[in-house]
């Protein structure tokens, strides 16, 4: 286990087993998260307009502020993990944020699967339930997961 990280289930559920190469490490889904993120939120911040009109929504003022508020959010997320992807997150360790982000993440899965569920099957729908649908659940496993992997397979409780 790496000073900076954990298997994302610890020794239980790592890809390739205990230890192995495949062990997703808690720097990853931050990195990986604030650049998701980063994208929406310049997307979103600076060209609202263009996004709105691709999603056949008139542009109107309110809409507009709107969609810069949200891309707001998600810099600021961004940047939030981007500074702290070096910090053990999980167990007891930065739990706010991975809180944070696990209930962005999960929020956002299940309102983006509740649309598909409602027939809204366009390609943006799909793409984001199956990005925010992976990181609630990468982050599900950093807040109620042991960032230390002392209770991995095996071990005594």
């Amino acid at each position: 286990m790496g000073v900076y990280g954990f298997g994302i289930l610890g020794e239980v559920g790592s890809a390739v087993g205990p230890g192995g190469s495949g062990e997703m490490r808690t720097k990853t889904v931050m990195v990986a998260s604030a650049v998701v993120m980063m994208v929406l939120g310049l997307g979103t911040t600076f060209a609202p307009q263009e996004l709105l009109g691709a999603w056949g929504v008139a542009p109107l003022p309110v809409t507009v502020l709107v969609v810069q508020v949200a891309g707001a959010l998600y810099f600021g997320f961004a940047i939030m993990n981007w500074m702290a992807k070096d910090v053990l997150i999980g167990g007891i360790y930065s739990r706010p944020l991975a809180l944070g982000n696990f209930a962005h993440f999960f929020v956002m899965a299940g309102a983006l699967v509740k649309a598909l569920i409602a027939g809204h099957h366009e390609a943006p729908v799909w793409a984001g339930a199956v990005v925010y649908v992976v990181f609630a659940w990468l982050f599900g496993q950093v807040v109620f997961g042991d960032p230390l992997g002392t209770k991995g397979l095996g071990a005594r409780d």
